[in-house]
């Protein structure tokens, strides 16, 4: 199924914006730079749009700033679709991304590993 054209240009936007922690993780992923794991971002899949996906571990990370914890049912249910299809969600709060990240990259390390 194809993404909407609303929902790409949806994707763009939130490529053009990406917070400070979004930035900063990014920097450390892309590229393959990240042991040699190839990183999306901001991609569509099942008609979401995931902050950061590894297609090949199925790994998908969301950073989530202050307005998550106001849709936690919504979240939750995006979570529990997404891993119906065998993905894992891993989700990290802005401060943790710019206050410790090198913490952030060995959960998402230790969990690549494990699958």
């Amino acid at each position: 199924m194809q993404p909407s054209n609303w929902l790409k240009k949806f994707q763009k936007n939130l490529r053009s914006s990406q917070t400070n922690a979004e930035y900063l993780l990014w920097y450390y992923l892309r590229n393959r730079n990240f042991q040699g794991f190839k990183f999306r971002r901001q991609h569509i899949l099942q008609g979401y749009i995931v902050d950061f996906v590894c297609l090949q571990g199925k790994l998908i990370i969301e950073v989530d700033g202050g307005q998550h914890s106001e849709k936690q049912d919504y979240d939750d249910y995006r979570t529990q679709k997404l891993q119906k299809d065998g993905f894992q969600v891993l989700r990290f709060w802005n401060h943790e991304v710019l206050t410790n990240i090198e913490g952030v990259l060995e959960v998402i390390m230790n969990e690549l590993q494990s699958r």
